[in-house]
């Protein structure tokens, strides 16, 4: 599983699915909704929430705390960390249209915003869920380029004992990036990337936990805590550069803590109860944030007293480590190898969404809905489509030439979570909630509810400001396909 990664069933999403999709079983092995019985647990539930949250997002923590310092910087984070379980257990509640143990399911996010508030809010919610999946698209683009430059340069560094600069042009590891996906788009839906999850699951945790490992032994080395209660000072760089800087962190922290639009998802996979399977995701989400927040503060916190005001940008690829090069090589290997897989986990969504949808625009066009079968000797047969090959080729191309132009890593993961933060985390989950628990209007708690609202819609209108100044402070340095690191 992967940074917002886990997703189950997305090629049904917001539609009905018949039920002779499923093989006929004894109606013991089925649950409520005539589908099989969800076996997942507690347990379950918790670490797919933890092994899809802790993704690249981890990365940025440490320059994320030296824009606010050592004060500010994991007060933030624990704020963060609050909202989304608050708001997380709101969302929740809303797998169930109705009693919480019989009512209807729910089986996507998309699904409870329709059961709940329905018209026009649908429209809105799709649409801010896809922008959100293919910015993630970009953005892992970039993250990907950075860090097969940064194998290439580390070991460069460590053939010419630090005296070449070893500049190099991210263009071509962006192209070869792109190209590995869009051999690995073609795969038909996401039922049958199982083991690309589980592989990025893996080397999501290999680099977390050497980039945490790097940064004790540092400060270890360095004999001291370096940073500053106020992160990084005026002088160094302007009033308004520190300003901007500081909602773009805000951003970065909560792309970092952004899973909420696969909780219900999540939910699907728990068996039915007592306890409800709302009860059941609280105690999972608790005890899913309280892990990775402490996870995130020690990679943010030892970063951050590793380099101080300096910390990178990109933990493991800004050189703040230079040694051992062998372990940064596999650090980064492991992250390509992660986003390789994040990228296909976060676009079949998408994907299956266009595909659906245009099929049922064109039902009789045999270009959006013929299959073709590829003999592959010793494997299944290989499904081929005409429609899947264009268009999944036409986003990769996209996304590969968007980041091209704009191969900002902080400045794209910032204004991802910006978008994301806000609709997705906490809009929804309280609308949805007020909807579902007919709270009334003006009461005291749908007036603290929607302050809550409010305050986060300006926390992520500040992160997006910021990352977006940002990105319009790097443009002015950056020659587009020309400029070399």
């Amino acid at each position: 599983m992967v940074k917002n990664g886990d997703r189950k069933n997305h090629e049904h999403e917001s539609f009905d699915i018949p039920m002779d999709v499923f093989p006929p079983q004894d109606n013991n092995d089925l649950d409520d909704d005539g589908r099989p019985k969800r076996t997942g647990t507690f347990w379950t539930a918790s670490s797919h929430i933890i092994t899809a949250v802790i993704g690249s997002g981890v990365l940025s923590l440490a320059w994320a705390i030296a824009q606010l310092g050592w004060i500010a910087g994991p007060v933030v984070m624990i704020l963060f960390s609050v909202v989304t379980y608050y708001t997380s257990t709101l969302l929740a509640y809303c797998y169930r249209t109705g009693d919480p143990l019989s009512g209807k399911r729910n089986y996507t996010y998309m699904d409870a915003v329709e059961s709940n508030l329905g018209g026009f809010k649908v429209k809105v919610c799709g649409v801010v869920q896809y922008v959100n999946l293919f910015g993630v698209g970009i953005g892992y683009t970039v993250a990907a380029a950075i860090s097969a430059m940064a194998i290439k340069r580390s070991n460069c560094f460590h053939s010419s004992h630090g005296k070449d600069p070893c500049h190099m042009n991210s263009n071509i590891y962006m192209i070869s990036f792109g190209a590995a996906e869009i051999i690995l788009s073609q795969i038909p839906d996401f039922h049958e990337l199982w083991w690309l999850s589980i592989l990025a699951a893996v080397m999501s945790f290999t680099y977390s936990l050497i980039g945490l490992g790097l940064g004790i032994g540092k400060v270890v080395g360095n004999k001291k805590i370096k940073g500053s209660i106020t992160g990084v000072t005026v002088g160094t760089i302007t009033q308004t550069q520190k300003i901007w800087k500081t909602f773009q962190a805000l951003g970065n922290i909560a792309f970092a803590y952004s899973y909420s639009m696969i909780l219900i998802e999540i939910q699907d996979t728990v068996k039915c109860g007592p306890p409800s399977e709302a009860k059941t995701m609280q105690k999972a989400t608790l005890i899913s944030v309280l892990v990775t927040t402490f996870f995130y503060m020690l990679c943010g916190c030892f970063g951050y007293a590793s380099f101080g005001d300096s910390s990178p940008g990109n933990l493991l690829t800004g050189f703040g480590f230079y040694n051992p090069y062998w372990l940064i090589d596999i650090a980064n290997v492991a992250i390509i190898v992660h986003l390789v897989g994040a990228y296909q986990v976060y676009c079949q969504p998408l994907f299956s969404f266009i595909e659906i949808n245009t099929a049922k625009i064109f039902p009789n066009s045999d270009f959006i809905n013929k299959e073709f079968e590829v003999p592959i000797p010793g494997c299944n047969a290989f499904k081929f489509n005409l429609f899947r090959l264009i268009w999944r080729t036409i986003f990769v191309v996209i996304t590969t030439v968007i980041a091209m132009l704009l191969p900002f890593f902080n400045d794209i993961v910032g204004l991802i979570g910006a978008i994301g933060f806000w609709p997705l985390t906490v809009y929804f989950p309280v609308e949805m909630y007020i909807a579902q628990k007919k709270i009334p209007k003006l009461s005291l708690r749908w007036i603290c509810l929607e302050l809550l609202s409010f305050a986060c819609l300006m926390v992520s209108l500040s992160a997006a400001a910021g990352s977006i100044a940002g990105i319009i402070d790097d443009v002015k340095a950056y020659k587009p396909f020309q400029t070399s690191y």
